[in-house]
C-alpha cells in the first residue's frame, strides 16, 4: 500500500509536509503516520492480525481490525524529530522516515511495558495482550521493533547517503539499548527502598529521555547540521524526555482520570515508584518511611492507603517540589534551545512545545 492510500484508509488528511518556512505540525505528523501505516499491511490473509493488532494498539482499527480513529497518543517523539529537522534549515519531509522510526519504537516499548507492567487499559482502551494474551503481546511488540528499522531504513528512498543512514541507525540501536537499560533499573527498583531521587533521574534518562534525545539529534544530522549543532539540539532533547517524565510522574498521582484515561492516583495504586514516592521515602521521618512501605508491600492497595500516601506527599511539598523539577529541566531545554540556533517557525514552536509540555494535564 502506497502513503496517499495508507492514508485515505485511516481517515488521514492527504497533504504535503511543510518545509522550515511553512512548518505545518498538524500535516507534518499526518505524514508521519501515514509512513507508519504503510509498513503496518500484509497480503497474507494469515498474517493479518498480526498487523491488525499493531494498527490496534496505534488507534488505528478496533479489536476486531475495522478502521478506526482512537486516541493514539501525543506523538511528540516524531514531531520533536520534525521540528528539530526544520528548525537546524532542513526539509522535514525528507525526515519523515526518522520520525516514524522512533514513534514505532517507541510504541514497540509501550506493548512490552503493558505486560511488564500488567497494565489492561492504556488510552481509554484495553492493552493488546490483555485482549489477544501476553505471548502475541510479546510478538507484536517484536515485530513493530523489526518495522521500526525498515522504517528508517526508508531514508535512502529519500537520498540520504548511505554513511548517513548507518550512522542514524547506530544511535538508534544505541537509543533502544538505553531504554532497556533504564527499564532494567525501574524493575529492579520495584523491590528496593534504597533508592535516591538521583537514581530515579539517571534511570528515566535512559527510559524515557533518550529517545526524546535521538529524535532531537536525528532530526539535526537530517537538516545537515554538525556535530557540534547537533549535539546542542540532543541536549535539549534530553532536558525536554527528563522534565516530561517527572511531569508524568506528577499526573500519575495527582492527575485527572477524565483527561489522563488513568484511575484517579493510579501509580500509587500500582505501587509505583515515581518520583515523588522516592522523594517522600528520602525525605519523610521514619514513622512515615514505615507507613509507606507497609502501604507498597500489600498485595493490593486499599483506597485509604492511597489517600494517606496523598496525605502524606501533600504535607511534605512533594508536587511542588516535583514541578519546579520540571520547570528547571524546561528553562535548561530553553537555554539549549537557544545554543541550538533553532530558528524560523519551527525553532519558535518548539519554543511553545517547551511550555506546553511544562504544564500539560495529559
Amino acid at each position: 500500500m502506497n502513503e496517499r492510500a495508507a492514508r485515505k484508509e485511516s481517515g488521514m488528511p492527504v497533504q504535503p509536509s511543510g518545509r522550515a518556512t511553512d512548518f505545518d505540525a498538524n500535516a507534518a505528523i499526518a505524514a508521519v503516520e501515514a509512513e507508519m501505516l504503510a509498513h503496518l499491511q500484509t497480503d497474507a490473509p494469515a498474517l493479518a492480525p498480526l498487523y491488525g493488532m499493531m494498527r490496534y494498539h496505534l488507534g488505528w482499527a478496533t479489536a476486531a481490525f475495522a478502521p478506526e480513529r482512537a486516541n493514539g497518543g501525543k506523538r511528540l517523539r516524531p514531531l520533536v524529530c520534525l521540528l528539530c529537522c526544520a528548525a537546524a534549515g532542513g526539509d522535514p519531509a525528507y525526515a519523515i522516515p526518522a520520525a516514524a522510526a522512533i514513534e514505532l519504537v517507541h510504541n514497540f516499548t509501550l506493548v512490552h511495558d503493558d505486560i511488564q507492567d500488567n497494565s489492561a487499559s492504556r488510552r481509554h482502551r484495553r492493552t493488546v495482550w490483555s485482549i489477544w494474551g501476553a505471548a502475541q503481546g510479546i510478538n507484536v511488540g517484536d515485530g513493530m521493533y523489526a518495522i521500526a528499522h525498515q522504517a528508517l531504513l526508508g531514508l535512502r528512498g529519500r537520498g540520504a547517503a548511505a554513511e548517513k543512514v548507518l550512522d542514524l541507525m547506530a544511535g538508534f540501536d544505541a537509543t533502544v539499548l538505553r531504554i532497556c537499560e533504564g527499564q532494567f533499573l525501574d524493575i529492579g527498583f520495584e523491590s528496593r527502598w534504597d533508592i535516591t531521587a538521583d537514581d530515579y533521574l539517571a534511570m528515566i534518562g535512559g527510559k524515557t529521555a533518550a529517545i526524546f534525545a535521538y529524535a532531537a539529534r536525528a532530526g539535526a544530522l537530517l537538516a545537515g547540521a554538525d556535530e557540534a549543532r547537533a549535539d546542542a539540539f540532543e541536549r535539549f532533547g534530553t532536558a525536554i524526555g527528563l522534565g516530561f517524565q517527572v511531569r508524568d510522574d506528577l499526573l500519575g498521582i495527582w492527575g485527572d482520570p477524565a483527561v489522563t484515561g488513568k484511575d484517579a492516583a493510579d501509580d500509587i495504586r500500582r505501587r509505583k515508584k515515581s518520583l515523588p514516592i522516592i522523594m517522600l521515602h528520602e525525605h519523610a521521618g521514619e514513622k512515615d518511611r514505615h507507613a509507606l512501605e507497609s502501604v507498597y508491600a500489600s498485595a493490593e492497595v486499599a483506597p485509604g492507603d492511597v489517600a494517606t500516601v496523598i496525605t502524606m506527599l501533600d504535607a511534605a511539598g512533594i508536587h511542588d517540589a516535583c514541578q519546579e523539577q520540571v520547570e528547571r529541566y524546561h528553562t535548561r531545554a530553553a537555554a539549549l534551545l537557544n545554543e541550538s540556533r533553532a530558528s524560523g517557525p519551527a525553532g519558535a514552536a518548539l519554543g511553545g512545545l517547551i511550555e506546553r509540555m511544562a504544564a500539560r494535564d495529559a
